[in-house]
């Protein structure tokens, strides 16, 4: 552990309090998404077998074979189906509603991530702005007798919060877009759950205001 921790603090301390925001930001970062992972685990996102059997049983018109299978089913969206099954073909709007209610729980800390994927390489850019000055003052104060390794090495220093940054940066985006992407199937099959439902065998819910309710005048 200590050959791990070493090299971690030695970057904080030369990269100065920007590295180490950086670093506490990539600790709770790592966090969110191991807690999004085991909450997506928990609710079995993804695991809709027992639901997709009880969604084709519906639509095939074996309505207690559709609802044996639901009751098998331990996904998250089987409440909002088991509700489809026992509403009108109007409440569609409502039933959406519900789904996006559970969406919304899932996705809770998205906008963090998002935040962190946003900021942090401008937070490194940032300190190495601030690391350039330092640098380049240093350069100032030595007037005549210049070194040039007193600048590299002040560049080099102020470069590494942006490396930083970006370290940081790159495993939350591409976390997030995995995490956005489950989210997006996890919605397609929430609506075809419903509109199966509500509407069996492809046709679409007829409303009050179905031209073919309304009789012919003439």
């Amino acid at each position: 552990m200590e050959a791990v921790l070493a090299p971690l603090r030695q970057i904080a301390e030369t990269g100065g309090p920007v590295v180490m925001i950086l670093m506490a930001v990539a600790v709770l970062t790592l966090a969110v998404v191991l807690y999004k992972m085991w909450q997506f685990r928990a609710v079995g996102v993804g695991r809709h077998r027992a639901l997709s059997q009880a969604i084709t049983a519906w639509d095939s018109d074996d309505r207690e074979g559709a609802r044996a299978a639901l009751a098998q089913s331990t996904s998250y969206l089987a409440p909002v189906v088991e509700m489809a099954m026992s509403s009108p073909a109007e409440a569609t709007a409502r039933l959406q509603a519900e789904a996006e209610h559970l969406f919304a729980q899932l996705e809770r800390g998205f906008r963090l991530l998002d935040s962190v994927a946003q900021l942090a390489p401008l937070l490194g850019l940032f300190g190495t702005v601030l690391g350039m000055i330092e640098a380049f003052q240093a350069l100032q104060d030595a007037g005549a007798q210049v070194d040039p390794s007193l600048l590299a090495g002040g560049i080099w220093v102020a470069l590494l919060t942006t490396a930083v940054g970006l370290v940081v940066t790159m495993p939350t985006a591409l976390a997030l877009s995995w995490l956005e992407a489950r989210m997006e199937a996890e919605r397609v099959l929430a609506d075809k759950a419903i509109l199966t439902v509500l509407a069996p065998h492809g046709r679409a819910p007829v409303g009050r205001d179905d031209p073919a309710l309304v009789p012919a005048h003439g």
